[in-house]
């Protein structure tokens, strides 16, 4: 609640949107592209559909999401850190990945090679198909310490949010098993726990949040310090969904940032001018605002040296987990990541 505070009071200091025209602002001559390294429909693909036509006003020049999943969001990644520097081609997703995919051995690149821009934070969740037996938590976890290595968990890949999730999860309770699932994005991780492929799914609760309204999933815990509440609409109640810190209480739960990002070395009015879009344009958004609103997520429009150290909290916390369960080909202190 004092973290919703502060950015609340954060964006609500800020002025009203203006129209750019200071001078040498940023002026792009061709459309902008933001790659999506993730499938269709999932929180990344949501939040930057919304960034990008939000954007498009300011800058004068149209913004396209193109999506390039694959190897956990390493692919389209590489491809906008690997493109000319020119501020033309961005990539999206959760800034944890980015500060991750060194460790994992997945590209090598770290949080501080890029500038970075948040919209939202999510919150991750754990939900049953509902024909799986699983009533609430407790019944999952019970199963998941028994006979965890046939119960299978859909999630976005390796290094996903519910990938972390789940890690967190087995590394907080000795002798604790899942059987990964990994798919393309949280969108086919989702359907594919609605359609019984898999009994459980550990994704982002923006993901799952429609079905669980519908009741074609069934939402068991939060990774959060305390429970959630998913809005009221329609026809569908408020869903109260506890913490999973209620059955174990020393899992983390630090906030996952989710944004579009482009490599450092890009002009400065690059930079400049999607700051000043930040303080203005996506600070005061009110489709951001109702996207979080109605799926429980944080709105959050943080850029620079803000950004950097509130994902650090999650990207340091991560990596550690990662090698820990010996799933980091390289050791975090190598590449600047202090243990907590």
């Amino acid at each position: 609640m004092l973290r919703r505070h502060l950015l609340a009071a954060t964006a609500a200091g800020i002025a009203a949107p203006v129209t750019l025209r200071a001078q040498g602002a940023w002026r792009p001559d061709r459309p902008v592209t933001v790659i999506v390294p993730w499938a269709a429909g999932g929180s990344t693909d949501q939040m930057a559909r919304i960034v990008a036509a939000e954007v498009e006003g300011p800058l004068g020049q149209r913004v396209v999401v193109v999506n390039q999943p694959g190897a956990s969001g390493s692919i389209g990644t590489r491809n906008a850190l690997e493109a000319p520097k020119d501020g033309l081609t961005w990539a999206a997703g959760a800034a944890v990945d980015v500060g991750c995919y060194k460790v994992l051995g997945l590209l090598d690149t770290m949080l501080s090679d890029w500038n970075l821009f948040f919209a939202v934070a999510n919150v991750n969740v754990l939900v049953a198909n509902p024909q799986a037996g699983f009533r609430d938590f407790g019944a999952a976890f019970e199963a998941l310490k028994t006979r965890g290595q046939g119960i299978g968990v859909a999630t976005a890949g390796v290094s996903s949010a519910g990938h972390n999730m789940m890690e967190a999860l087995r590394a907080a309770t000795p002798g604790l098993q899942y059987r990964h699932a990994t798919y393309d994005g949280g969108n086919p991780a989702m359907i594919a726990t609605v359609s019984g492929e898999t009994q459980l799914g550990a994704v982002l609760l923006v993901e799952a949040a429609e079905m669980i309204r519908a009741r074609r999933l069934i939402p068991l815990a939060v990774q959060s310090d305390n429970p959630v509440t998913l809005a009221a609409q329609g026809s569908s109640p408020a869903i109260e969904i506890p913490s999973v810190r209620r059955w174990v209480p020393n899992m983390p739960a630090p906030l996952n940032y989710f944004g579009i990002w482009c490599p450092k070395g890009v002009p400065d009015n690059v930079v400049s001018t999607m700051t000043e879009i930040w303080r203005t344009t996506i600070a005061n958004s009110q489709r951001l605002k109702d996207y979080a609103s109605s799926r429980a997520a944080l709105f959050a429009p943080l850029y620079g040296q803000q950004a950097y150290d509130e994902a650090w909290k999650m990207v340091r916390q991560t990596a550690w987990l990662y090698f820990d369960g010996g799933k980091a080909r390289v050791s975090p202190e190598t590449v600047g990541i202090a243990r907590l």
